[in-house]
C-alpha cells in the first residue's frame, strides 16, 4: 500500500503516519516527489484492510493499493523519474545522457589511469573498471582486488571522475563501497538475494544489471529487494540476455528500456559492450538505446585490446570511443536529451 500525504503535509503529519505503520508492523518507506511526498508499507499483504484506516490521520490525502509485486519500484509509487545524483554534478535520470566509461577490468596504474583521462576527454561522466570479477572459468583473470579498488580511486582523484565497480559477495561490498561511488551488481548476481540486501543496506547508489535469462519483472523484484532495505538509489541496466543467436555475445534487449520507461521510475542504463560482445557493434547499439530512451550508457574502454585480461573483443580503443561520442551528440539531440 502507498500513503500518499496532502501536499503540504507538516514533518508532524508525517512522522506520526510513519510511527503508526510501525505499530501495525510495516515497514514504511518515504518517496519524496516534486509536490508531495508519499510513504510505502511494506509487508504482509493479507492487513492492508487496516492500513486503510490511515487515511483518517492528519496530513493524509489517500490510501492506495499497489498492484505490481515490485512496490518500491513501481510507477504507482511514484510517477515522475526517479533523478539519481552521484556527484554535484553527475545525476543519472534527467535530461542528459551520463556515459560510465572504462576498461572491463583494471590491470594497471598506467591502463586505468590513461584510460580514465582519454574517457573523460571524450565526455565520459563516470569511470567504470574492476576490481573483483566473477568469471564463467576459474581459471580466468578474477581481478585486482582491494589493489584495483586502490588503482581506481587514484584515477578519481586525478581526474575528478565518479567510479563504479562491481561488487561480487556480501563479504567484501563494505569494503568496495569505501572506494566506489556506485557499487555495480553484475548479472550472474542479479538474483544473489543476500547480496542484493547488503548493498541495499550500505546505502549507495547501485548499478543493477539485468540477469542474462531474466524477465522484466524479476529484474524489478531484484532491484525491489535493494529498495526494501531502505536504499531507493538504483540504476538499471540493460546488458543482454541469453538467447539461441550465435552471432553476438548476447541479444541487447533495447524493447526492455521502453518497458521499463513506463513500469518503473527508476533509470535506466543500457550496456552495448556486454550485449554485442563485439567492439564494431559497440556504437550502433549505443545510438540506438539513447533512442529507445535510455538515460545513460556503460561502455568498456582500453587502450591495447589485444593484449586486455577479459573482455578485450568487446572494448573500444579511446580515439574509437571518442568518435563515438561525437556521433552520440546529434542521437541525443534528435531526441531532445543533451550529453
Amino acid at each position: 500500500m502507498i500513503v500518499v500525504m496532502k501536499a503540504g503535509a507538516s514533518k508532524k503529519d508525517k512522522d506520526e503516519v510513519l510511527k503508526r505503520i510501525k505499530e501495525l508492523g510495516y515497514k514504511p518507506h518515504v518517496i519524496h516527489g516534486t509536490t508531495r511526498d508519499v510513504i510505502g508499507a511494506v509487508g504482509d499483504e493479507r492487513g492492508k484492510q487496516v492500513l486503510q484506516t490511515l487515511e483518517s490521520m492528519a496530513g493524509v490525502e489517500s490510501v492506495v493499493p499497489i498492484l505490481q509485486p515490485y512496490k518500491l519500484a513501481s510507477k504507482e509509487v511514484k510517477k515522475e523519474h526517479s533523478v539519481i545524483a552521484i556527484s554535484d554534478t553527475v545525476k543519472i535520470g534527467g535530461n542528459e545522457i551520463i556515459v560510465m566509461a572504462g576498461p572491463c577490468s583494471v590491470e594497471s596504474e598506467k591502463q586505468i589511469i590513461e584510460t580514465a583521462q582519454a574517457v573523460k576527454d571524450a565526455g565520459a561522466q563516470i569511470l567504470r573498471g574492476g576490481a573483483f570479477k566473477p568469471r564463467t572459468s576459474p581459471y580466468s583473470f578474477q581481478g585486482m582486488e582491494e589493489e584495483g579498488l586502490k588503482l581506481l580511486a587514484k584515477a578519481r582523484e586525478i581526474t575528478g571522475l565518479p567510479v563504479v565497480t562491481e561488487v561480487i559477495n556480501p563479504e567484501t561490498a563494505e569494503l568496495v563501497a569505501e572506494y566506489a561511488d556506485i557499487l555495480q551488481i553484475g548479472a550472474r548476481n542479479a538474483q544473489n538475494f543476500a547480496l542484493l540486501k547488503k548493498v541495499g543496506q550500505l546505502g549507495k547508489p547501485v548499478l543493477l544489471k539485468r540477469g542474462m535469462s531474466m524477465t522484466i519483472q524479476e529484474f524489478l523484484m531484484s532491484a525491489e529487494y535493494v529498495m526494501s532495505e531502505g536504499n531507493q538509489k538504483v540504476i538499471l541496466c540493460e546488458r543482454g540476455i541469453r538467447t539461441f543467436e550465435t552471432a553476438t555475445r548476447n541479444t541487447l534487449d533495447l524493447s526492455a528500456i521502453p518497458v521499463l520507461k513506463e513500469k518503473t521510475h527508476l533509470p535506466i542504463v543500457a550496456d552495448p559492450s556486454h550485449g554485442t560482445g563485439h567492439y564494431h557493434y559497440v556504437a550502433p547499439m549505443a545510438f540506438a538505446a539513447v533512442s529507445a530512451g535510455a538515460d545513460g550508457l556503460i561502455i568498456e574502454v582500453h587502450p591495447d585490446p589485444e593484449h586486455a585480461s577479459s573482455d578485450g573483443p568487446q572494448s573500444l580503443k579511446p580515439q574509437k570511443f571518442a568518435d563515438m561520442m561525437q556521433r552520440m551528440k546529434l542521437v541525443a539531440e534528435a531526441v531532445d536529451r543533451t550529453l
